[in-house]
């Protein structure tokens, strides 16, 4: 596909995080960019305003308001979150407009671009921030297409200043998207179970990143968690570094809490730095930072430039976020929304404040996966103090007979536990006085986040 020849891009589901980023790339390259999407939020709110015609309506007339040309010159793109009985995106295949997936474009938009692919079951998004993030900071021009907003600069999309910039890329594993691409440099996080109403079993899921990490070119390089490194690299890339937290080719030393923070040294082997301060907390993140380093190194960044930049990053919205912090309230917003997630953040809140009572609002994500990792929810829940489960938020999935989140309730260790509907959720949450409370969860529990700090405050 010559994207030189296409004047205007019209996106189904254009409020999805990813399929935002692609829209404000393409308007930032000249193209006439509209959209649908099913439901009006914050970021349909703010594309509007940026000048992006969008329609909340499944419907041919409405998709005449927005694609008012012929098919020719016109792209269409699309999520695979949007259901096969579609309208509007039947419509337009039955019309012959070109239509391609969200991960297709990213391949074709990149493919004559340095690239750098991170992936992974958890960790990203913030590992892609952290990438930009440093590498801006060093003077190094990038294209950003995140998961996420980052907090340093208020948008999912970091736009080059020259033709000719790196581009890093979330490399999502849903549906082997992330097999369109063909990266120089390539991140793999994590590869714990997941997805499995799409890959059938983790075996499947792991073959998968395989596949990727086979696609980073022969002569770039990769870099993955120590403990993956064996079950996925085998033979199959010449150059590969691995990263933990206390092992392998890159890694920390000297870890410790300094107020809100987490200071460390990284260490390679040969060139070192020491007192690297994390102001967004975690040990996930510390583990996420490394990687980021890591790479930044492999692509010119200085020492110093790397310091300054872990010093100034502040995170991605939704990824340990505070929302309320004084001495007698934290309040922390997380994506969250796999057991291993949780575990990290609760751990991680555990050592931050070591002496107070945790409590944790929890809305599973999808019928299957909370079927699927039942066990899982309930062990990882069971760190907090006090826990309180919503309904299943059920995304692109019908209900599941049996499958609520009241199953999770007898397996939580926690003392305190209970399950309420939204609608009592703040007078739950003003009986039990919380201290540390976190909401976690990759539904619409985020809507929730501000009444709940109005009620707070």
């Amino acid at each position: 596909m010559n994207l030189d020849r296409i004047h205007s891009v019209y996106f189904v589901g254009i409020g999805g995080i990813g399929m935002s980023a692609l829209a404000r790339w393409f308007k930032h390259n000249g193209k006439a960019v509209s959209g649908y999407d099913k439901t009006r939020t914050a970021l349909t709110d703010q594309l509007i305003a940026e000048g992006l015609p969008i329609h909340f309506e499944d419907s041919v007339e409405a998709i005449g308001m927005s694609v008012k040309l012929s098919n020719e010159g016109v792209l269409v793109v699309y999520t695979p979150a949007i259901p096969k009985d579609h309208i509007g995106l039947n419509w337009l295949r039955n019309k012959g407009y070109q239509v391609l997936k969200r991960s297709e474009v990213l391949g074709v938009i990149t493919e004559n671009m340095k690239s750098v692919a991170v992936a992974g079951t958890h960790g990203k998004t913030t590992t892609s921030s952290m990438i930009v993030h440093l590498l801006k900071t060093a003077g190094i021009d990038c294209t950003g297409f995140l998961g996420g907003i980052s907090t340093n600069y208020e948008t999912n999309m970091i736009l080059n200043d020259k033709p000719e910039s790196i581009a890093v890329i979330e490399a999502d594993e849903f549906d082997r998207s992330f097999l369109t691409l063909h990266p120089d440099v390539a991140v793999v996080t994590a590869a714990d179970a997941d997805h499995l109403d799409i890959y059938g079993d983790k075996d499947a899921l792991k073959d998968s990143f395989r596949d990727f990490i086979k696609q980073v070119k022969k002569d770039g390089h990769l870099f993955v968690k120590t403990e993956l490194s064996k079950e996925l690299v085998g033979e199959t890339i010449l150059s590969y570094t691995g990263y933990s937290l206390t092992e392998g080719g890159v890694r920390s030393e000297n870890l410790r809490i300094e107020g809100s923070s987490f200071v460390f040294d990284y260490r390679n082997g040969s060139r070192d730095i020491d007192g690297i301060q994390l102001n967004v907390p975690g040990y996930h993140n510390v583990e996420n930072m490394l990687a980021a380093i890591a790479v930044c190194r492999s692509l010119g960044a200085d020492d110093e430039s790397l310091k300054k930049g872990v010093r100034s990053y502040t995170g991605v919205k939704r990824r340990f976020e505070y929302i309320i912090k004084n001495d007698d309230l934290t309040f922390i917003d997380d994506y969250a929304h796999h057991p291993v997630e949780i575990e990290s953040l609760l751990r991680s809140a555990r050592d931050l404040y070591p002496n107070k009572k945790i409590t944790a609002i929890f809305q599973p994500h999808l019928f299957t996966r909370t079927r699927d990792f039942a066990e899982g929810f309930s062990k990882s829940l069971s760190l907090a103090d006090e826990v309180i489960l919503l309904d299943i938020y059920p995304a692109r999935e019908l209900p599941i007979e049996g499958v609520t989140s009241d199953m999770l309730l007898d397996d939580i260790k926690t003392h305190k536990k209970v399950k309420v509907i939204k609608e009592n959720l703040i007078d739950q949450i003003h009986e039990w006085k919380p201290e540390v409370l976190l909401t976690i969860g990759a539904g619409d529990i985020d809507k929730l986040v501000e009444p709940i700090k109005n009620a707070l405050s």
